[in-house]
């Protein structure tokens, strides 16, 4: 890695932002030596977590809100992310075109992250772009993530406030979903709220969120918005600054930043402690066997994971 780049990203240069991150992205050699230098700069830009159902306006809302903080002039950073095929490992949107009042502003970068079928590391990759971004001196980093699944809710949960988006007539929905989105949502924004059915999903949510408490003693706000005509899009970004406010006053906030750093940490052990493994050459090679064996039922994947991890102890690891 040379300096230069560090420094480009330092001094917010879009290219070098993304080249950056790129590098965390493909797992490059370099990139835990820039993550290291980069990681003191961070701590600055406040992260904002979207997540909810396909479909419920999500794209909108994020830029209608960077517009709004472009208004009041900040730098905006959006990871929009997305999730790819097992398979051909493609990314299903591709990058945000959708995004054009943002997309020829300078003072906003989008990027699209993709799990492009490796190891995992879609979590750990976007939690690190953030991290760049953080460091290039954007004040606002929106995290957008496209569906509700486990990566999707790790990463809203590596954010400092967390917006879950529904919409009206999501009833049955909402019950579907509250076990992994409901415990992590410190907003809740009921989307397309001109259509019928709010007042039975803002009720619902209310009575939902009512069953539990919480540590901190924030009680999520319920915002209403049509994020295509602007309206209630304020009162999002009110309601994200007065968590963020109740936050500064609570011990909790410290806790789940510790939460969050044991998050990291577990990810990227997971993932190096993988690649270590699959590295190895014996192992490599008895991962294809044993694959074939597992596919056609002539092994069980777990004694297949234990001859693998035998194989590069073998190596030497």
């Amino acid at each position: 890695m040379g300096e230069s780049l560090l420094e480009k990203v330092l001094a917010g240069e879009p290219r070098a932002i993304a080249r950056a991150i790129s590098k965390v992205e493909d797992g490059s050699g370099e990139a835990s030596q820039l993550m290291k230098a980069i990681f003191p700069q961070t701590g600055r830009g406040l992260v904002v977590g979207m997540t909810g159902a396909p479909g419920a306006g999500k794209s909108s809302l994020v830029d209608k809100l960077a517009l709004l903080y472009r208004q009041r002039g900040e730098r905006v950073g959006i990871v929009a992310v997305d999730p790819s095929s097992p398979f051909s490992g493609g990314a299903i949107l591709g990058d945000r075109i959708r995004m054009q009042a943002l997309g020829l502003d300078e003072g906003v970068f989008i990027r699209s992250m993709a799990t492009r079928g490796n190891l995992g590391g879609l979590a750990r990759a976007t939690v690190d772009a953030v991290a760049i971004l953080d460091a290039a001196g954007y004040s606002k980093i929106i995290v957008e993530t496209v569906g509700v699944g486990q990566d999707e809710v790790e990463i809203v949960k590596a954010a400092d406030v967390s917006v879950v988006v529904l919409v009206p007539g999501m009833g049955d929905d909402i019950q579907a979903i509250k076990a992994g989105i409901m415990e992590i949502g410190d907003i809740f924004v009921i989307n397309k709220a001109d259509r019928d059915g709010v007042y039975a999903t803002e009720k619902e949510l209310e009575s939902l969120l009512s069953l539990s408490s919480r540590e901190d003693g924030w009680h999520p706000a319920i915002v209403k918005t049509v994020a295509t005509e602007s309206k209630g899009v304020g009162d999002l970004a009110a309601a994200i600054d007065n968590f963020c406010e109740s936050q500064l006053k609570t011990k909790v906030s410290s806790d789940r930043r510790r939460a969050i750093a044991r998050w990291r940490i577990i990810e990227l052990l997971r993932e190096q402690l993988v690649a270590s493994v699959l590295d190895s050459s014996a192992a490599a090679a008895t991962l294809d066997r044993v694959a074939d064996e597992v596919a056609t039922r002539r092994r069980d994947p777990y004694s297949a994971v234990e001859e693998i991890i035998q194989a590069g102890r073998k190596d030497g690891l």
